[in-house]
């Protein structure tokens, strides 16, 4: 496809027995932000380990394009178009910020005066400028992380590969991340992103694919994947005994709560079915005392699709 910058048919992958792709087919729209989700282990690394070059595929795999250039038969072209942020930072903890971004500078074959040009331009532009003097490794995960993607962009790629990049972040990290990342795509870049953490691919991502055990459970934009799981509902609470009971008696299809005196609709949430569960109580002169509305997320949808895998939320994993 000629508005793609990724495509991927039938990408293939296995170590000795073990399958780690099993077949998955990509398209990634230019400009946008593309999520892969998963648990470790779904084969999200493997697929950006792929597309970048960095390893081959299976020989059955199809047709793989990045940037316009068959990753088979013209992998110089994929790399001069692509920069790739990995799980584990890049950075050279015993040399400074500056030197790392000149290093990545003359890695490119950039003229002298045009990489320190560059370097200082992208140190401005992350808040790195006045810890540019000091060694890289006095600085803070989330300091790393932006150096790290700052050194990604000193070649000006249009497609970047971000591996799990808020992976052990603090909060106020994170979604400084994700402001950097949105402002790479407002600047016309294609970003391939892995993530698992169900809150982030719902926060940034245009489309997401569900990997699972090496093959895409689903794809779509986050509210395509909501849809697709049951589990809607309004929730009904009473302080008054005599309410709850004529409500429960009023309302069909309801799960009621003895103790906790409140019922559960199902519903998906919309104004007209809210308008009319209302309106209904309000016929009866019935009045709630609380109402919540729950509508799938991207939890229900991957625990749907997945079964039991479990995938850390930020909090657990900066527990650890």
């Amino acid at each position: 496809m000629s508005d793609a910058a990724i495509t991927a048919h039938d990408l293939r992958k296995s170590y000795g027995g073990t399958t780690v792709l099993d077949g998955i087919d990509l398209t990634v729209p230019r400009g946008t932000i593309f999520s892969l989700l998963g648990p470790n282990g779904a084969g999200k690394t493997t697929a950006v380990k792929i597309l970048s070059t960095l390893i081959p595929p299976d020989p059955g795999s199809g047709t793989l394009r990045v940037g316009g250039h068959d990753l088979a038969t013209d992998p110089q072209a994929v790399r001069a178009a692509i920069g790739v942020t990995g799980q584990f930072s890049a950075v050279d903890g015993l040399i400074t910020g500056e030197e790392n971004m000149l290093l990545m500078a003359d890695l490119h074959h950039l003229p002298r005066r045009e990489g320190r040009r560059v370097a200082a331009e992208l140190l401005e532009r992350f808040d790195l400028t006045e810890a540019a003097g000091k060694p890289a490794s006095t600085y803070s995960g989330g300091m790393k992380r932006r150096l790290d993607i700052a050194m990604t962009l000193v070649g000006d790629p249009r497609i970047i590969f971000l591996d799990e990049p808020t992976t052990g972040l603090d909060p106020r990290s994170r979604h400084s991340m994700w402001q950097i990342i949105r402002a790479l795509v407002a600047d016309g870049v294609t970003v391939l992103l892995t993530t698992q953490y169900l809150e982030e691919a719902d926060e940034l991502a245009d489309r997401i694919a569900v990997l699972n055990d090496g093959k895409i459970a689903a794809e779509g934009t986050a509210e395509e994947l909501k849809r697709l799981v049951p589990g809607g509902h309004v929730r009904l609470r009473f302080t008054d005994p005599a309410a709850y009971r004529g409500a429960r008696a009023a309302l069909g299809g309801v799960h009621p709560d003895d103790e906790a005196l409140a019922l559960q609709i199902p519903s998906g949430g919309s104004q007209r079915e809210l308008h009319t569960l209302l309106g209904r109580l309000d016929s009866l002169g019935i009045e709630a005392d609380e109402l919540t509305v729950h509508t799938p997320d991207l939890d229900d949808v991957f625990f749907a699709l997945t079964g039991d895998a479990v995938i850390p939320s930020p909090t657990e994993e900066n527990a650890r």
